[in-house]
């Protein structure tokens, strides 16, 4: 078998073999076949796509392309769960102690952030001590004796996937749902769940920009869940406005812990009992949604859900009291207001403009491997459909310095366009598919 006669027949439009992509995946991990030659094979997926098979059969192959774990040997089912990315997305942080609190262990590994969307990972490291490199070892121990764990992808987790993405990154090659799909699947079924909870997300602040690019990945990731044994269902969200009113690390922080107090943003809690609902069904831990939404505002009302943040912080080392004093994360030194200069109706909050004015503030990476500023961001006053007058607080701009602050006024002036006549707002979900 040679690399170049699946370049060509992938290259042709004609369906791959199990054999041929394990073939593939297994020569490049190894360095058997080049990077030109995994550059050509990723356009011509681009170009001619995959079957769901073909997905299913790439997804393992990365999967299966270093250690996997199996989460069997320490709870009986664990649940996991994974946002497509977008700004102000902190769900994870509320949501998966919120479910542990419901009595159903949660083993999740995510990210940091990428380009105008967030990372988790990030955002919890705005906590002083809280460590994010957990080895297999140590994710095993944590989900047998706390149930829960949020960590970051260990390296010998689908090494295939990394190795393929970075040069995705740099070839045009990215915007492919056969390979966005595979690299998500293959790092959630290398961890181990049984069960999957998908956060695909669409919009202007979301890698898939409209509601059928969102629609055709999350259908084929459920696709390739069912043919590799996984429980997995996918929620189709809105991204068309940032998520909550915190857009930047420690300030999400603060607002993930407030949403645990039961003071956090309306359309943020909702969220965050939406994707709870569908774990707790999927963990069989409820019977309904409305059952499952009802477990998951117990555990906000009873404050076992902070409690359990709390837990999981301990856990992996973080500082405790920033938890019982939100207070004591780092604040920006300089802070600007920014209001509306017209009466009328919100018709846009564009979400990519504030994440992209966020990252400019320090708040994300401008290039692989930058510290970030946990300080920093944007708090985000209004919803599409809210009324405003002339000089009401659009948003509230958290700066480490002048320049970039003034910077992002200007940039934020831009997000927001103001309409005479009234305007709806924009749901929060467009549907589930399972």
């Amino acid at each position: 078998m040679r690399a170049v006669d699946i370049i060509e027949k992938k290259r042709d439009g004609q369906i791959l073999s199990k054999a041929e992509i394990d073939f593939f995946i297994q020569g490049y991990t190894a360095g058997d076949i080049a990077d030109y030659q995994a550059s050509a094979w990723a356009m011509a997926v681009l170009l001619m796509g995959m079957t769901p098979e073909e997905t299913t059969h790439l997804t393992m192959a990365m999967a299966n392309s270093g250690d996997t774990l199996d989460l069997k040997d320490v709870v009986d089912i664990a649940v996991d769960k994974h946002s497509s990315g977008g700004v102000g997305d902190k769900t994870s942080i509320a949501v998966v102690p919120m479910v542990r609190a419901c009595g159903l262990p949660v083993g999740k590994m995510s990210g940091r952030g990428l380009g105008f969307s967030g990372g988790t990972l990030d955002k919890l490291e705005s906590i002083p001590g809280y460590r994010t490199d957990l080895s297999k070892e140590e994710f095993l121990k944590q989900l047998g004796t706390l149930g829960m764990v949020l960590t970051g992808q260990s390296v010998d987790l689908a090494p295939a996937d990394g190795k393929l993405y970075a040069l995705r990154d740099v070839t045009g090659t990215v915007q492919s749902t056969p390979l966005i799909a595979s690299s998500i699947m293959s790092k959630k079924i290398a961890a181990g769940a049984q069960a999957i909870v998908l956060d695909v997300k669409m919009g202007n602040g979301a890698f898939m920009e409209t509601l059928d690019e969102a629609r055709k990945l999350a259908s084929l990731m459920v696709s390739i869940g069912e043919l590799s044994g996984r429980d997995v269902t996918a929620v189709l969200s809105d991204m068309n406005q940032p998520l909550g009113m915190a857009v930047g690390n420690a300030l999400e922080m603060k607002e993930a812990i407030e949403t645990l107090k039961g003071q956090g943003p309306v359309d943020f809690k909702a969220h965050c009992l939406e994707i709870a609902s569908h774990m707790l069904v999927l963990g069989k831990k409820a019977g309904s949604k409305s059952q499952a939404i009802a477990l998951a505002e117990e555990a906000i009302e009873s404050g076992s859900g902070l409690d359990y943040l709390r837990k999981l912080v301990e856990a992996q080392g973080g500082d405790v009291s920033y938890i019982d004093n939100p207070n004591k994360f780092p604040e920006a030194p300089f802070k600007m207001v920014v209001v509306a200069q017209e009466d009328g109706f919100i018709s846009e909050v564009h979400a990519r403009t504030v994440g992209e004015t966020s990252v400019h503030l320090g708040a994300g990476r401008m290039k692989k491997g930058e510290p970030i500023d946990p300080a920093v961001g944007i708090m985000v006053h209004v919803k599409v459909g809210d009324q405003v007058g002339n000089g009401q607080p659009l948003f509230v701009v958290h700066a480490r310095d002048k320049a970039t602050m003034q910077a992002a006024q200007i940039n934020l002036h831009e997000a927001v366009r103001i309409s005479p006549m009234r305007v709806d707002p924009l749901p929060h979900f467009y549907g589930v598919i399972d």
